[in-house]
């Protein structure tokens, strides 16, 4: 198999079989990054294979892999980036975890939820894949069958794969995450939104009400189905590859405010059985997590627990999800596969503050829907005993779509990636597994929808606005390094970044050239 210039290195990554080769096609910066670092990275990758040698001598199996993708949760929201009791949103559990791991204080997702699904599950940017809107009831767009999911890539190699939580990269059959590599999954269908649409209309359908819903003028779902043939009366399904998909059935399965609070507390309940079903398998597993935490709802047994703020719901959901979480560690260690099993944990995106104080908070400008620092800076850390060092808390760049990649690298998968195509995630097991400074990445390209909004090239950081000034590119940096609140943006004092940063987004619209987007649409109805 031919391998492409200057990343032969990189892509003859399992050095124990020397003559398996495995090409990936990058994107042209880190090509060119290949290239710069090749004597240092080829070091890293020796010590990074021996660990791992080491580690599946051990327990004669891949590693296994669960990573948790949260909502909504900013920058500074957790207590160990100053937030947690503080700001009313306590989660010692994940505290906890951060500290036992790695704590990344420069991990960055797409501005929202839809596009940083797609990011972790196909290693993309999700630009790449024609899908670049959040979907909402009714529409048929989804994960296109052509990609291939993380789940897919980890199947191939044997992997069990399960999820549970938060789909929404499609309702129809095509797009759901049973038709896209998953042996089992409970999921919900959409965003948090919709679970409260009927709430609105209940409020004020036999009395009078002064108080006011958080959506205005929903008909109901009969009401709603009449007006527009979109059927929301179901939001999740539990299925099993090669089998039809049921609808959940009861408070888990309907829209209503307490269906998010219902389903979390049924998905850790499986998570830990299938846990402990799976630790003595001779295959290892995948778990993803999307959980709803925070989605709008709260959970009424955290409700008074200490420090949660009672003006905001989510706090308690806040709560609820750090004890899960907590449990879940726990089980990994009792089982004792802790040290087989890498823990991520991420959010998807900045804070929504629509709904206010009813929301999260980032210390940072901006938030969900936005390529500023509040929209895609999010908390994450890494836990992984004996393997990760604890309380590391790396400046390293990390990007979701990094994850993919990072898990195929360490499933033995990477030769199972598309040669047909651009993989955005670079691999982070020399980051992981070595500490601050053998990160991967310099270079995050930021999109909102299909228009690309902004790069971070090191610290520094553009943002690029439509047209030309008289000649000049019309262009604002930061140093987000000194300003990650992106307060200072200035123009002049970096005009020697200019060069730079455009060469980088030609060689990347080159790269577009020779590998194109696939095809994309405004979203479609499905309504009949």
């Amino acid at each position: 198999m031919a391998l492409r210039l200057g990343s032969t290195f990189l892509l003859q990554l399992l050095t124990d079989l020397a003559d398996l080769a495995v090409a990936v096609q990058f994107d042209a910066y880190f090509e060119e990054a290949a290239v710069k670092n090749n004597a240092s990275w080829a070091k890293e990758e020796s010590e990074v294979q021996k660990k791992l040698q080491q580690l599946e001598s051990k327990f004669k199996k891949k590693p296994n892999i669960i990573y948790i993708l949260s909502d909504d949760i900013g920058f500074g929201e957790l207590g160990w980036q100053g937030g947690g009791k503080h700001r009313g949103t306590p989660g010692p559990g994940l505290d906890d975890m951060a500290y036992q791991g790695m704590r990344f204080w420069s991990s960055y997702s797409e501005p929202s939820c839809t596009p940083s699904r797609v990011a972790i599950m196909t290693g993309r940017h999700p630009v790449r894949t024609g899908l670049t809107s959040v979907l909402w009831p009714g529409q048929v767009d989804g994960l296109s069958p052509e990609e291939v999911t993380l789940a897919e890539v980890l199947s191939a190699k044997g992997y069990h794969t399960a999820m549970w939580g938060k789909w929404h990269m499609g309702e129809e059959a095509e797009h759901a995450p049973e038709n896209q590599g998953f042996d089992y999954a409970y999921y919900g269908l959409f965003n948090g939104a919709p679970d409260l649409w009927p709430d609105g209309y209940e409020m004020t359908a036999e009395t009078p009400n002064s108080h006011r819903s958080q959506f205005l003028d929903f008909p109901g779902i009969e009401g709603y189905r009449e007006a527009t043939g979109i059927d929301s009366s179901v939001s999740a399904y539990v299925a099993r590859k090669g089998q039809e998909r049921k609808a959940i059935e009861g408070l888990a399965g309907t829209p209503g405010p307490k269906r998010q609070e219902v389903f979390e507390e049924e998905s850790i309940t499986q998570i830990l059985k299938y846990v402990k079903e799976k630790a003595k398998d001779p295959k290892p597993f995948f778990i993803y997590w999307a959980t709803y935490c925070q989605q709008l709802q709260g959970v009424s047994s955290h409700f008074n627990d200490p420090h949660v703020d009672h003006m905001n719901a989510q706090a308690s959901m806040m709560a609820a999800h750090s004890s899960y979480v907590t449990r879940l560690l726990q089980t990994l260690k009792e089982e004792k596969i802790a040290e087989n099993t890498l823990v991520v944990w991420m959010s998807d995106n900045g804070p929504m503050y629509a709904f206010y104080p009813n929301s999260g908070y980032s210390w940072l400008r901006g938030g969900k829907g936005q390529v500023l620092e509040g929209g895609v800076r999010t908390p994450s850390m890494a836990w992984w005993p004996g393997m990760i060092a604890a309380n590391q808390e790396p400046v390293d760049l990390l990007h979701i779509t990094d994850l993919y990649t990072t898990a195929a690298r360490l499933g033995g998968a990477l030769d199972v990636i598309p040669e047909d195509r651009v993989v955005d995630g670079v691999d982070q097991l020399p980051l992981l597994l070595l500490g601050e400074g053998h990160g991967r990445r310099q270079k995050i390209f930021f999109y909102s929808g299909e228009q690309l909004g902004a790069l971070r090239h090191g610290d520094i950081k553009a943002h690029f606005q439509p047209g030309s000034s008289g000649g000049l590119p019309k262009m604002e940096a930061y140093n987000v390094r000194r300003d990650p609140g992106e307060k200072n943006g200035q123009f002049y004092p970096y005009l020697w970044t200019v060069t730079p940063i455009m060469n980088d987004v030609k060689a990347h619209k080159r790269m577009i050239q020779k590998f194109p987007h696939r095809g994309t649409e405004q979203p479609k109805s499905c309504a009949k």
